[in-house]
Formats: structure tokens, sequence, C-alpha cells
């Protein structure tokens, strides 16, 4: 059995000792965590956090656990809620088998004979929208997964918001159904950009992202002094996160081109994180980390400060990111981890950056 289905085999027992007949009992995900914490040794090791984060977002997909909105969250990232409502034991309504196998040619229903819970009204009416959508598709149009879902179940944000739609996330896996098979396609969020005067898309080659405001901000004002690093063409607010959503949209505004992105954002936990999942979900792509950026900020050891509260620690994403230095510095890096401590990009200013002028 893998981590995975380790994590999610105590989760789902937790959850099944809770559950009951007649109402909805709470829980606190902080303390469910502990108890996985006590029964696995390795639970680090195996960066047992995102197990866990991906376990109960699973559950609540199957409307097992429905997240409270009070705006209290469990002070980790990724974040989740600090208290749940776990359903109630459902007797799931069985779907006429008869009716399941008209509709063979195009769905796998093998998920719901495992998880007879799914064999509801609603997700039947669903499946069958799908289906009578599927057998005229050839004739249609390709649209945003919003516009689609609005058509098929009656709201743009069924197959998106998983806190309002508990139903909606995870729907496509369980009739083995993929996006582009109902025309419809994610588009990348827009991002903030600063192209170099004098500069046209034609000419962009080099790309240079920052996970910061005041950095990029920074950037924009040595870029046309001609004191940046790397001498980008073009440089991309990445804001924290949201370029891995949003980077996306870079190919459909610019035109193609064998571009060489390098990456810039903090020297913690978070940050590694997001340049090694940007460099493997765009393996197709030159994105590499802005070593000397990141060698100026090294520079500023004395400003370094606490990881943030409820960072997720990944040890395969530190050491991805650790190898691109060199020995010294991996040290550094390797020092600003045991301490638990951070760099922030902030250090770098008009001013700080004079020093390497």
């Amino acid at each position: 059995m893998s981590t995975i289905d380790i994590i999610e085999s105590r989760v789902r027992g937790f959850i099944a000792d809770i559950q009951h007949p007649n109402q909805k009992k709470k829980i606190n995900s902080n303390e469910l965590e502990f108890q996985l914490r006590k029964l696995l040794d390795n639970y680090f090791e195996m960066d047992g956090y995102s197990l866990f984060y991906r376990a109960i977002e699973t559950l609540q997909a199957e409307g097992q656990l429905i997240p409270i909105q009070n705006n209290q969250y469990n002070g980790k990232t990724p974040a989740l809620a600090l208290y749940y409502w776990v359903n109630i034991k459902v007797q799931a309504a069985k779907w006429d088998r008869l009716e399941m196998m008209k509709l063979t040619d195009q769905f796998d229903f093998s998920y719901y004979e495992r998880h007879p819970q799914w064999q509801t009204k609603d997700e039947w009416n669903r499946i069958q929208k799908v289906y009578m959508f599927l057998k005229s598709s050839q004739e249609r149009e390709i649209v945003s997964v919003e516009e689609r879902s609005l058509e098929l179940f009656g709201h743009e944000k069924f197959l998106i918001d998983s806190v309002s739609f508990s139903d909606g996330k995870g729907f496509l896996a369980r009739i083995g159904i993929a996006e582009d098979q109902l025309k419809m396609v994610n588009y990348g969020e827009p991002f903030v950009f600063w192209i170099k005067q004098g500069k046209e898309m034609k000419d962009i080659q080099r790309v240079l992202i920052v996970e910061n405001l005041s950095f990029f901000h920074t950037s924009i004002k040595l870029l046309e002094a001609n004191q940046l690093d790397y001498e980008p063409e073009l440089i991309i607010y990445g804001e924290g996160t949201k370029i891995e959503r949003s980077f996306s949209f870079f190919f459909r505004m610019f035109p193609p081109n064998a571009y060489l992105f390098y990456y810039a954002g903090d020297l913690d936990a978070a940050g590694y994180g997001i340049l090694i999942r940007l460099i493997e979900k765009y393996s197709d792509c030159c994105i590499q980390p802005a070593i000397k950026i990141y060698r100026k900020m090294l520079g500023c050891l004395e400003q370094r400060n606490d990881q943030k509260m409820g960072q997720s620690q990944n040890l395969k994403y530190r050491d991805l990111f650790f190898q691109w230095f060199t020995e010294e510095e991996q040290a550094l890096l390797q020092q600003l981890w045991q301490e638990n401590k951070r760099i922030p990009q902030e250090v770098l200013t008009i001013e700080t950056w004079r020093r390497w002028l």
C-alpha cells in the first residue's frame, strides 16, 4: 500500500468511527492530524501533512466532510478549515443496473460500484446530462470550464468551487471523463507583467518571474537602469503560489519562442515548492532559479527571520532546490533550514542592490 493510501485509509477509519447514523458530528482537523501523527513514526519524512490534506479534500469531495465556514483555519499551508461536520452514514439509493449498462459506451461505472454512497439521484441526473452532451459533442465549440459547468450542472462554479459544491470536485474523475471531452478549457489567470521600454513582444527571450510585489517594482527600476541580473525583456509578478495557476496564460498571450525563464522567490520552504512545481509541471519549458538573485539574498543573511507558521516543509522540494547551488551555498541554505529561518525577497531593495554594483 502506498503512503497516500496509508494516510487516506487511516483518515477514513477515523471518520468512520465518528460517523453517526442519525446526526452530524463535529471534528477538529488539528486534533485529527495529531492522532494520525501518533500512529505514524515516519509522518514528517513522508510529508504526511500534504497527504493528510489530500485525504481531507477527497472526503470533502465525497460529501463525507463539510467544512464549517467561520474563518477559522488550522494554521498550516495549504490551509484546511479548523472544524468540519462529519455527515451521517447514508444508505445510498442503488441505480438501475440496466440503465447503467445503457451508458457504458461512454462511462466506466467501476468507481460507483466501489463507492455505492455516490449512487444518488442528483449524481445520476448529472451523468445523464453529460451523456447527452457527449452524443453531440462533435458539433460543439470549445468554451471555458465555467461556461460548460453552468450549461450542464446549473452553476458556473460547480466543477471548481469545492467549498460550495462538494459534489463537483472529483465528478469528472468519478465518471472517467476528461475536460477536453466536454469541449471546455480552464483558462489561465492573467498576471501583472512589465516589458522593458523599447521592447516588443517579438523581442522577448528572457523572462524573470518574481514572487513578491515589492521586488517586482524594485526589479522594474533596476531593469530600466540596466542593472538587473539576466537582462530580461519581461518581468512577471508571480504573486506567490498564484503563478502556478497563471503561468499557462503566458502561452496564450506571447508568441511561440524558445523562452528562458528565471524564477526568484523567498528563500523558504514555500518559495522552493513554487519553483520546483513550475519546473515539474512545465517540463517542456526552460525554467531555472535566478541563482544570481538568490546569491544576493544569501548575502543578506543577517536579515533572516522565522519561517511562516504552518508552512509545509517538503524535503523533496528542498533538496531539488539546493542542488542548483555550490557546496558552500548549500551549507548556508541548510543552516537556514535547520534554524527554521528564511530570507524574504524584500531584503533586495534599490539600496541593498548597490552592494553588488
